[in-house]
């Protein structure tokens, strides 16, 4: 099981994989009340523009009355895509009384975590391919 957080000095989000044979289960949390709020499992495709490109295609649930959805699918999205694997997301975070500026350093802190995500999970099949 990986685990990694985003560097940002509040707002974090934090990540933690496992690996099923070749599907990736993560999840997400934050804030002060972590939960799930939605889930998210995406599988690669053909692009529907370029068959020569990955592409992926997904489907969410939200529990009522949470926004997690977006993060979730987004992160399903890329990861499945690039890493060419079925990736199933759920995510929960929660913070008191944020403001405009906060919610935007929450969507940030979202791109920095599939950044991270992505170069940690390609480093870590790349040694655990290695290691075969």
């Amino acid at each position: 099981m990986g685990a990694l957080a985003t560097s940002a000095p509040r707002l974090n989000l934090d990540a933690r994989w496992l690996w099923a044979g070749e599907d990736l289960l993560l999840l997400v949390t934050g804030g002060q009340r972590p939960h799930l709020g939605a889930v998210a499992m995406a599988t690669p495709r053909p692009s529907l523009a370029d068959p020569a490109i990955t592409s992926a295609t997904a489907s969410v649930f939200c529990y009522p009355g949470h926004k997690e959805d977006e993060l979730a699918k987004a992160l399903a999205l890329r990861l499945a895509a690039a890493l060419k694997v079925k990736v199933t997301v759920a995510a929960g975070a929660h913070w008191d009384g944020l403001g405009p500026e906060d919610i935007a350093q929450v969507r940030a802190n979202a791109l920095e975590l599939e950044d991270l995500l992505l170069a940690a999970l390609r480093a870590e099949r790349a040694r655990d391919q290695g290691a075969a």
